[in-house]
């Protein structure tokens, strides 16, 4: 799949914009929320799809790539399979974010992602905030201090500075 640039930048968002690339291991992966939240120029969507495929299931171009994955150990998976795919066509995953949808992260995906901080270049969770799921625009919503901390320190794995705020 190449790079599709999600439209014009919503008047609500501040700031500058990300070039980067965020793409989800699985349906659901909070992928387009991440993409809001960063912002990012680049909303993949779910690439699981294209992992069938032999070809590139994205090109970035030189660009960062945050993985999202949800806090599970069948996202854990999925996420594996993600990085391989994209270890195999020359493409780094600067950042695996795991977003956590309000339950708890079992012992079993924090062992699977723990075998993953390896092989990307730095991994964040992200902590569940509820405001996000009644917005319809997640960047005009402001963030708890520890999910803002997340977003933040993600930003600092891709080399941006701290957002203002939100």
């Amino acid at each position: 799949m190449s790079l599709r640039q999600t439209g014009p930048i919503p008047s609500g968002r501040t700031g500058e914009v990300l070039d980067v690339v965020v793409a989800g291991a699985h349906g659901g992966a909070g992928t387009s929320t991440l993409a809001a939240l960063l912002p990012a120029a680049w909303d993949m969507g779910s690439i699981a799809s294209l992992l069938e495929l032999d070809r590139s299931p994205l090109r970035a171009k030189g660009r960062p790539v945050v993985l999202a994955a949800r806090n599970t150990a069948m996202a854990a998976k999925h996420a594996t399979a993600a990085i391989g795919a994209l270890r195999d066509w020359d493409e780094q995953v600067a950042a695996l974010a795991i977003v956590n949808d309000g339950g708890p992260e079992s012992r079993d995906a924090i062992a699977r992602f723990a075998l993953l901080e390896g092989r990307v270049g730095g991994m964040v969770r992200i902590p569940h905030a509820r405001a996000l799921r009644m917005a319809e625009d997640p960047s005009m919503v402001v963030l708890p201090g520890k999910a803002r901390q997340a977003v933040n320190e993600l930003r600092s794995l891709l080399g941006a500075p701290s957002g203002q705020g939100r």
